[in-house]
């Protein structure tokens, strides 16, 4: 599995329309599904971005098929980043030489 962390920002559309934004986080959350990928949380945020949300993808492909159709509906821009557990990096900094 492939562990994101994707920052959101409200377009001027987003934001017009926050309301809304519990409810377009329920579709999201359905959308998610769709791509096999499952959203472990997802928080309104005050300073640089307004949403932040944790997403589990079963590869990248699946995460940016998300991401893409996520940004297609206009209401936020988004940058993912992808995260590592604490095993995940123990195993990547013992390949290092």
């Amino acid at each position: 599995m492939v562990t994101n962390v994707v920052l959101a920002k409200f377009t001027d559309q987003g934001v017009r329309n926050a309301k809304d934004s519990p409810k377009r986080a329920d579709a999201f959350k359905q959308m998610a599904k769709t791509f096999g990928v499952t959203v472990k949380d997802i928080f309104w945020t005050q300073g640089r971005y307004d949403i932040v949300t944790i997403v589990e993808a079963p590869d990248e492909f699946s995460a940016m098929s998300l991401s893409l159709s996520l940004s297609a509906l206009g209401n936020v821009r988004t940058e993912s980043l992808r995260a590592f557990s604490a095993d995940e990096m123990a195993t990547i900094v013992g390949k290092m030489l």
